[in-house]
This record gives C-alpha cells, structure tokens and sequence, in this order.
C-alpha cells in the first residue's frame, strides 16, 4: 500500500506535508513550481505565488491543529514526471470543532532542471 514513497518524487511529497504541518513557507514554495495549479475545496490557485500569498498560511495553520495518518501512499515516477496518490485519515480539534475524516490527493511533480517540483495538486 506504501510504493514508491522512497524515491526523489515521493520524499517531496512528504516533504511538503512535513513543511506544511510544521509552517515552514519558504521551504513549501521552494517545493512548488512556479505555475503550479492546485484544486481544493472547489477553488483554484494558478500559482506558487498566488497560493503563497492566499492560502498556504490557512492550511498550515490548519494542519498544525490536526493529526493526520497514513492510510496508502503511490508514487509512479515515469522519466521526468511522477503521480502521487495518496489516502489519509486526518482527526482533531479546529476551531472549536471535532473533526474526523479521510482524504485523497493527487499531486503531479516534475523533474526541473535536478530538483522534483510539484506541478499539480489535488
């Protein structure tokens, strides 16, 4: 249920979830490309910059609050180009509210010059 989380791709992975949780925003947008599009919660942003300045600091506070466990994480690297898919069960208390629920992601990265860079999440 655990593949390929311990390649170059999948250690961003877990890398910007780390970074996230722990309110690290520098790191977090060095791990994204530029123009890298993230769907969530029925919005999108077209950009590092854009969620950097609108949203990032919302879901690391977010995710600072919460506990989330593992439940399958796959990480197909294809050349140039991964796809991570992942499943999470996520529970705790946010803003006076309990919370108990289980998640999906994609996120799509691509190797940029030497570096894996998360192009798409969703």
């Amino acid at each position: 249920m655990f593949i390929g989380v311990d390649s170059p791709a999948g250690k961003v992975v877990m890398q910007f979830h780390l970074v996230l949780k722990t309110v690290d925003q520098t790191t977090a947008r060095k791990l994204l490309a530029d123009d890298v599009l993230i769907f969530e919660g029925g919005g999108v942003e077209r950009s590092a910059d854009e969620y950097a300045h609108h949203h990032m600091f919302s879901d690391m506070k977010y995710l600072a609050a919460m506990k989330s466990e593992p439940l399958e994480h796959n990480v197909k690297v294809m050349g140039n180009s991964a796809v991570s898919v992942s499943r999470s069960k996520t529970m705790g208390t946010y803003k006076g509210k309990e919370l108990k629920y289980e998640g999906m992601e994609t996120m799509v990265l691509e190797k940029q010059q030497v570096e894996w860079k998360i192009v798409h999440i969703h």
